[in-house]
């Protein structure tokens, strides 16, 4: 089981999950991973099928992907169509931001300072869901990045598009979105969704991005343990 976090956190956010064998390493410029080498979303995915294809051994793998992580799995089933069983694709945005590269640059210039004081922090740190116990590994990640990578990791994220070939991709593929979160990413998960005829999409209700987060447990032992969807979520169609 390979586990993507998204941009802006690192591994830690995966800490909840056990039974399985689980790889949980850091994107580029995330976390521990080496700042020598850029993050870009094709990089990525080339490394987690170089990880994935060096462990696996003949067992079934499970790619679950939260946010900047869930579109590196999009970009991997696009590479190669047959590489898992099972995938999550949790809050991924498919939906290009026209103009993204224009403001990114100069608005992350004006407020990266603010990154660095606590209380701006814990705000964005309640936007993800992250909670008392993980905001000391969140605000010291927060302050480690950066201007350059994240203004990367920003622009990689709000151009990223559904690859042409993921229409083949098989295996058995969830995509989840928040109820709370922007009609865009809403949008996104219907187009993942009506893209390949493996998709199931599900709406999980009072959230906003960040499940795996916000609710570990049923993450955890409903979707992945015992491959269940909670009958209350609503299904996209």
């Amino acid at each position: 089981m390979l586990f993507l976090h998204g941009g802006g956190v690192s591994s830690w956010i995966w800490e909840y999950f056990t039974h399985y064998h689980c790889i949980v390493p850091d994107l580029p410029e995330h976390g521990l991973s080496n700042y020598e080498i850029n993050f870009s979303i094709k990089g990525s995915a080339e490394e987690g099928i170089k990880l994935i294809e060096e462990k696996a051994s003949g067992k079934k793998v499970i790619l679950i992907g939260f946010s900047l992580g869930s579109q590196v799995l999009i970009q991997m089933l696009r590479m190669k169509p047959d590489l898992i069983d099972f995938a999550i694709i949790n809050s991924a945005l498919v939906r290009p931001i026209s103009d993204a590269k224009k403001w990114i640059e100069p608005s992350i210039r004006l407020s990266f300072p603010l990154i660095k004081n606590r209380w701006f922090s814990k705000l964005q740190a309640k936007t993800l869901n992250v909670s008392e116990d993980c905001f000391g590994k969140y605000y010291k990640e927060s302050c480690q990045m950066k201007p350059d990578t994240l203004v990367r990791v920003l622009e990689e994220n709000m151009s990223f598009e559904i690859p042409k070939d993921f229409s083949e991709a098989n295996g058995k593929i969830l995509v989840t979105v928040g109820e709370r979160e922007k009609a865009v990413m809403k949008k996104s998960a219907k187009d993942i969704v009506e893209t390949n005829s493996n998709c199931i999409g599900v709406i999980i209700p009072e959230i906003g991005h960040g499940a795996s987060l916000a609710m570990p447990e049923v993450f955890n032992q409903t979707w992945i343990h015992e491959g269940k969807v909670p009958k209350e979520y609503k299904v996209i169609s």
